[in-house]
């Protein structure tokens, strides 16, 4: 039997669905500040290891402090170009022109509400990775309710996430003043799109679900994976789902 699906059900998977990617906004256009209020009301219930909330959320306003953002990404995406990365880029150009910007930053500090050691053995290293890995789903998991609330307020979205090495955090720790001892994970632009953003293909269902037991069925080896970011994967990054073959 086939029970009815709650319409709260409805109403979220309508923002869900609906959540769409956009890399160039209307520039144009304000923000109303009670609307980070509502976006960062939607974070702040995210849940988290140990309850840690490890998130702090820098809304950026000055258009020359999210044009230098901007431009960090621009030149890393010709240094890619450059070294033949082959990697699908967006054009990171876009970011200056995002009415909303708020910068995800986390405090891996809070790794001490996990059990470890602290003897420095593998067994204490493997502790604190893995309570690492807790604090950074937790943020994740945070920044993904601010996406879908800006989703429901009637925004396109645009999860920049390439900053995770060395460089990048001494690029931008001293321009949004975070701490040394903090790290900045991840950069949320939203806004009216400058044109009518599409829904990205997506695997089906079928692809993805497991009952009980992984189904090897589904199992991609090494080699498959390889053929697919070398023969599909550029193909795939930004099509339109209505469009898929």
């Amino acid at each position: 039997m086939t029970s009815a699906i709650p319409a709260a059900y409805e109403a979220l998977m309508a923002v869900v669905r609906n959540r769409r990617t956009s890399r160039a906004f209307d520039g144009n256009f304000e923000i109303p500040r009670e609307h980070y209020d509502l976006i960062l009301e939607a974070a702040r219930h995210g849940p988290s290891g140990a309850n840690a909330q490890p998130w702090h959320f820098i809304v950026v306003t000055e258009p020359a402090l999210k044009a230098r953002l901007g431009a960090y990404f621009v030149a890393e995406a010709r240094r890619r170009g450059k070294l033949k990365m082959k990697f699908p880029t967006p054009n990171y150009a876009g970011m200056k022109t995002a009415p909303g910007l708020i910068a995800v930053v986390g405090d891996f500090r809070y790794t001490r509400a996990f059990p470890v050691l602290g003897d420095g053995s593998a067994l204490d290293r493997m502790y604190l990775q893995n309570a690492e890995r807790i604090l950074l789903q937790s943020v994740a998991a945070a920044t993904m309710s601010a996406h879908l609330a800006a989703a429901a307020l009637g925004y396109a979205v645009w999860w920049v996430t390439a900053i995770g090495q060395e460089e990048a955090q001494n690029a931008f720790k001293p321009l949004l003043g975070v701490p040394d001892d903090l790290s900045v994970l991840d950069i949320m632009c939203f806004g009216p799109p400058a044109q009518p953003p599409y829904k990205r293909w997506k695997k089906e269902l079928d692809e993805i679900r497991h009952w009980d037991r992984f189904n090897m069925a589904h199992y991609q080896s090494i080699e498959q994976i390889e053929d697919w970011v070398r023969t599909t994967r550029a193909k795939v990054m930004y099509r339109d789902e209505s469009k898929v073959d």
